[in-house]
């Protein structure tokens, strides 16, 4: 009778560690597809710096906004280049220090369990 509940009692936290092993990995995922795009959306901007400062002095620059182009100077493109940058950087660290935890707190769950396995097979 004794050996019932502590079987059950683990079958319930593998099932609890699978489900939040799930949901990490999922949430893993989320976060690198959007660190990836994020990583792509600031190389563009870097590139785009890059050939946009080549060009002749007095060339006709345009920025998009919507669905129209507005006529705007060099030096306003290049600072919206430099705070695109940053902020996607920004994003970048933020979602690399919540990969971090997720990674974190799925490990430690997995210690738990564990513990809670040896501690059941001390006691038997």
């Amino acid at each position: 009778m004794a050996a019932t509940p502590v079987d059950m009692e683990l079958k319930k936290a593998f099932q609890e560690l699978q489900i939040k092993m799930i949901d990490t990995t999922r949430r893993l995922r989320i976060a690198d597809m959007q660190i990836e795009s994020l990583r792509k959306a600031v190389r563009h901007a870097y590139c785009t710096g890059e050939v946009l400062s080549e060009a002749p002095s007095g060339t006709k620059m345009y920025q998009s906004v919507g669905r129209m182009f507005v006529a705007a100077d060099f030096d306003d493109i290049m600072s919206s280049l430099d705070v695109k940058m940053k902020t996607c950087d920004e994003k970048i660290k933020s979602l690399e220090n919540n990969k971090a935890y997720l990674e974190k707190s799925l490990k430690e769950s997995e210690n738990n369990l564990r513990e809670m396995i040896i501690q059941k097979q001390s006691m038997h």
